[in-house]
């Protein structure tokens, strides 16, 4: 039973109040409350608690947060100017709701700050350039399509296309970097969110995550909200001086609530039946990213769009993707294939991956991207039964290996000089010998402790190729464009 003695206090302290005349689901309509600011908190005498929507003179419209019941006749008095939520660091390693409450059964969380959840980003001025790359544990991911701390990348893809998995292997390699991870999770079906929550515990990422978990079937204005306190909780980690990585999983169901508000609330739908304002709801969220130039401190934002049936061109996910710096598409045809995470390279880009990588990585990127380009075409020569050339065969070899390279178990994770021993390891040999890819994985794990320096990575993976040879094939010179060399064109060079 809700103790009004806030209630009460609030109206003996001349709050500004009004009453309850119409209810349709979310939206109430008060009628009172003269002069209140839109975005306040107002608390009913029952306890619930409304936004404030719009305000027509002694008529308000608010966003009942807390469910779709709600009594005609019920007061109400405005409690703050701005909707706030709890923040901090007590909030890490918790499960809560949009409005911050504890749903994990560890009790009650010690935070006395708190803050407005629609903050106004950065502006240019304070901001800084993004040179440092978000290691996300995933080779196909982290040699491709580098995401760079403070970066605004999506994350688009069918159901079940891995999105999810390769969410969690970006969470769990975050481990040991003191990056704290905020992860929203808006619509999900219990059975997920049990499987990845026992994931975070098992990896160990929930030690240095904030689970914000809205329930749509629960309350549709949390799940619109849940994105902004998500953020709000992020930010003021991230101006308290610690690099933040806010995950948005996802952003199809946090729209899909906001229409529903918004066909509620009776507004005039725009393209898909989207409110008229669903590209500043999404872009207002994303912009709040960035590096600061004050404290040198990030805040990267992953955004997840749900692509049906493999189709980007959908009013949402095209929207994401005008608002972002780049978006890694997971495609279910490349996943049919046996290709795991299922990353589609012909679509997805970095558009800034490219500022936080080495002149050794970059022309590791676009050896990889030519010689997966000539296997491609090597594959289909093969499809027709006739014999290859030498250098067709050669391009089939490589691209195999480099394939087999890329396969990765979710619970397998690679830091990036890893991958780089591995991946410049495969190219030395040039597709003229095979190779125990499978052992090659293991020992590089192995090696990575020996590289010290950029000069090191060339005796190694001699050393390694060596000892992971199986047998020669026909001997054939092949030139393989070394990494080490500067690219000649590296204003080209695309991440």
């Amino acid at each position: 039973m809700f103790n009004n003695a806030t209630f009460q206090k609030l109206v003996e302290a001349d709050g500004l109040t009004g009453e309850v005349v119409a209810v349709n689901s979310f939206i109430i309509e008060v009628k009172g409350l003269e002069g209140v600011r839109l975005g306040a908190q107002v608390l009913f005498e029952d306890g619930q608690r409304g936004l404030v929507r719009e305000a027509y003179g002694d008529k308000v419209i608010l966003f009942n947060i807390d469910s779709e019941k709600m009594a005609p006749g019920t007061l109400a008095v405005v409690e703050t100017d701005v909707l706030s939520v709890p923040v901090g660091k007590g909030l890490i390693g918790r499960v809560v709701t949009p409005m911050g409450k504890p749903i994990d059964g560890k009790g009650t969380i010690r935070s006395t700050a708190t803050s407005g959840i629609f903050n106004a980003a950065p502006g240019i001025m304070a901001r800084s350039m993004l040179n440092e790359q978000l290691a996300s544990g995933v080779t196909a991911v982290d040699m491709f399509f580098p995401v760079v701390l403070g970066q605004r990348i999506a994350i688009l893809g069918d159901s079940k296309s891995g999105k999810s998995t390769f969410l969690s292997q970006l969470s769990a390699s975050q481990k040991g970097t003191k990056r704290i991870v905020v992860y929203v999770l808006i619509g999900k079906r219990k059975v997920d969110i049990e499987q990845l929550l026992a994931g975070l515990r098992e990896s160990g990422a929930m030690d240095h995550t904030i689970v914000v978990l809205a329930d749509i079937f629960d309350s549709l204005t949390q799940s619109y909200l849940a994105p902004y306190a998500a953020c709000a909780m992020a930010e003021y980690l991230w101006y308290s001086g610690e690099d933040v990585v806010i995950i948005y999983d996802d952003l199809t169901s946090h729209a899909e609530a906001y229409r529903q508000l918004s066909l509620l609330q009776e507004v005039d739908p725009g393209r898909d039946s989207y409110p008229g304002d669903m590209f500043y709801a999404h872009s207002s969220l994303l912009e709040r990213a960035g590096k600061l130039l004050k404290n040198g401190k990030t805040l990267t934002s992953l955004p997840v769009v749900l692509t049906p049936n493999d189709d980007i061109t959908a009013y949402l996910s095209t929207s994401i993707m005008s608002i972002t710096d780049g978006q890694i598409i997971l495609d279910l045809g490349v996943f049919r294939q046996g290709i795991r995470p299922a990353v589609n390279a012909g679509l997805s880009v970095s558009r800034v991956g490219g500022q936080a990588q080495t002149v050794r990585q970059k022309r590791l990127s676009g050896t990889l991207f030519k010689l997966l380009s000539k296997y491609k075409q090597a594959e289909e020569f093969s499809h027709f039964g006739s014999s290859l050339s030498k250098d067709a065969q050669i391009d089939l070899t490589l691209g195999k290996q480099i394939y087999a390279a890329l396969q990765q178990p979710p619970e397998t994770l690679y830091n990036l000089v890893e991958q780089q021993l591995l991946l410049e390891t495969i190219l030395l040999g040039g597709g003229t010998v095979e190779i125990d890819i499978v052992g090659l994985k293991d020992a590089v794990i192995k090696a990575k402790s020996r590289v010290k320096a950029e000069k090191d990575f060339d005796h190694i993976e001699a050393e390694l190729l060596k000892a992971h040879t199986i047998k020669s094939k026909t001997p054939t010179t092949i030139v393989v464009e070394t990494p080490a060399e500067p690219p000649k064109e590296e204003a080209n060079a695309k991440s």
